[in-house]
């Protein structure tokens, strides 16, 4: 617990100069909000169309799809304020970058892929997403109990540590290849699959999405719960894959640090 104390204010430091360093220049600091913002008016014409039409599937009406697709856009925000580490990983290793962390007194791995926070696509991200929650949480009429409010809150947990090891695995490949151009591409695409609730794909695209590679447990899950359609054995494969992948991503990067060549070296 003391050392979870220690990581937290670590994290508390790095986003207060994060922030810090972002608003020296307000200008990028507004443009990037604005940029973040058109692709979010983008996201939103999904919203449109399905309300326009009144289309529903399966179980899920308009307002139960404003939901998927709000905590969509709130893990999106999530993803976007450390994705940028993520991809600056592979030019660290290829220009030997990773020396000067290497002597840090802290976890490597927290440090290269937290070190900076990039608020500026995350606070949009945020704001519409909740809003959205709370929009379609309260029109599907869906219980609000403190039972329902925080194993909501729960599910967003363990997706945003799922989102966070998968998508961090890819990146290490930089230890053993020597470019990585088209991962980048590659995590867009699969991060987009969850802009619509899951139940609109056939169900081998649902057992994919949601055993093989889980990216379906980082935004439906939470959702799913709310509506009470999240049986206890989902429950638990949310929770478990989670930390399996937490615990796979530690191990490879310890692996992939035994691969890399340093500068001075």
């Amino acid at each position: 617990m003391k050392k979870l104390c220690h990581y937290l204010r670590l994290l508390g430091v790095f986003a207060k100069f994060s922030l810090m360093s972002v608003l020296e220049y307000r200008i990028n600091f507004f443009a990037g909000m604005l940029a973040e913002m058109g692709w979010m008016a983008v996201k939103l014409l999904y919203v449109a169309i399905v309300y326009r039409t009144g289309a529903s599937i399966g179980l899920l009406t308009a307002d139960h799809i404003l939901l998927f697709i709000g905590t969509y856009v709130l893990m999106t925000g999530f993803f976007m304020l450390y994705f940028g580490n993520l991809a600056s990983l592979p030019g660290m290793v290829q220009q030997g970058e990773l020396d000067l962390y290497l002597v840090k007194p802290v976890s490597l791995q927290f440090l290269v892929t937290l070190r900076r926070l990039d608020f500026p696509f995350f606070i949009p991200n945020l704001i519409a997403g909740s809003v959205m929650i709370v929009t379609g949480w309260r029109r599907a009429g869906l219980p609000v109990t403190w039972a329902a409010v925080l194993g909501f809150l729960f599910f967003l947990a363990c997706g945003c540590l799922l989102a966070y090891s998968l998508f961090l695995l890819p990146y290490l490949l930089a230890f053993w290849t020597v470019s990585v151009g088209g991962i980048g591409d590659l995590t867009a695409a699969l991060w987009d699959f969850n802009n619509m609730p899951q139940l609109i794909y056939n169900k081998w695209i649902q057992r994919i999405g949601t055993f093989l590679l889980p990216v379906f447990v980082i935004t439906n899950f939470p959702g799913l719960f709310v509506m009470g359609e999240l049986p206890p054995g989902m429950m638990l494969w949310g929770m478990g894959v989670s930390v399996l992948f937490f615990f796979l991503s530690r191990l490879v990067f310890q692996r992939a640090l035994k691969r890399y060549s340093s500068a001075s070296s």
